[in-house]
């Protein structure tokens, strides 16, 4: 997934926001006014977003040009194009890696409804590290990782929400896309060549499938978003460069219920694929556990060999995929 790239505490600070309350003066009654929880919308199941990533762990790690990389691509397709889509659309390309390697990448995009120019754009990268570069043990750093959450999560929750598209379009245009070669990039994030990240996304944005002057109104990208007990916070850059979208959306997570997953607080800036919408004019929000309140950014598991299934809870991926789907099913984009 995503390479670090902390912003400085202060910084942090700056945006930072703290909840003051007032004590009700000596025998003053108070009354709740807490509002009901909102119902989710949409039909989103756990378990099948669950049995979507043990899939793709079947087919082993999922680096581009390997086996089980074609195997995964062809699954994915299939799957998209039985959700029953206005249109599938497969970019086959080839980029160069930060190693001077070259890649053959697939992305693919799902469309729904695609006619209405007013469009929300669904972002998972479904590639996985072919290095386990911080894993404890040195032996592992040359293995490539499982992917379970980073790489297998996002895409799970992504192909549920077609699972329900199939069955229910929603008001406006939807495009569910599966971007490859996100996780190919050199260790250091901003302080080494960020640009050697999200090379499927930079090639998607290269090759847009819109229409001239029409590009979706904003974008949503998971990643990481299965680990037990994650929580998600507003990342800097979806707080910056989309911050009416972010606000939005964590309201929504709020009005579900769901604060406690998707705290009301800003955390640390990475590289990721909505860092490059963002600069092609997309506002995009990043959904990521990525936490610098704890001790460290990302999960003990990030890039190790530990990114495995035991590392994925149902009950996250609840939360995440009604959240999606509540927002997918609003009568406004």
């Amino acid at each position: 997934m995503n390479r670090s790239l902390l912003l400085s505490l202060s910084l942090l600070l700056t945006v930072g926001s703290i909840a003051c309350s007032k004590k009700p003066a000596s025998g003053q009654q108070t009354a709740e006014t807490k509002s009901p929880k909102k119902e989710a919308l949409g039909n989103f199941n756990a378990d099948s977003a669950f049995s979507y990533i043990e899939r793709q762990l079947e087919f082993g790690p999922r680096v581009p040009g390997s086996a089980g990389h074609r195997a995964c691509a062809a699954w994915l397709e299939d799957k998209l194009r039985q959700s029953n889509p206005d249109t599938v659309i497969v970019q086959r390309g080839e980029v160069r890696a930060y190693t001077g390697a070259k890649l053959p990448i697939v992305n693919l995009m799902a469309s729904y409804n695609r006619g209405n120019p007013n469009r929300l754009l669904l972002v998972a990268h479904w590639d996985t590290r072919p290095w386990a570069d911080s894993d404890p043990d040195p032996a592992n750093h040359n293995k490539a990782l499982p992917g379970a959450n980073d790489g297998g999560s996002g895409v799970g929750v992504l192909l549920e929400t077609a699972r329900n598209l199939a069955a229910k379009k929603p008001e406006f245009g939807v495009d569910i896309l599966l971007v490859d070669a996100e996780d190919y990039g050199r260790s250091g994030g901003f302080n080494d060549d960020g640009d050697s990240w999200c090379l499927g996304t930079q090639y998607f944005l290269d090759h847009l499938p819109y229409r001239e002057g029409i590009l979706p109104r904003y974008a949503i990208v998971l990643d990481m978003v299965g680990g037990r007990d994650a929580h998600f916070a507003k990342e800097y850059i979806s707080h910056t460069n989309a911050r009416e979208y972010t606000d939005r959306i964590w309201k929504e997570a709020a009005a579900l219920g769901m604060s406690e997953r998707f705290p009301d607080r800003v955390t640390a800036g990475i590289v990721d694929d909505h860092m490059f919408l963002n600069e092609a004019g997309i506002p995009a929000v990043d959904i990521v556990e990525c936490d610098n309140s704890h001790t460290s950014s990302f999960p003990p598991y990030w890039h190790t060999m530990q990114d495995d299934i035991t590392n994925i809870d149902r009950h996250t991926l609840g939360d995440v995929g009604n959240l999606i789907l509540t927002l997918v099913y609003s009568p406004k984009l």
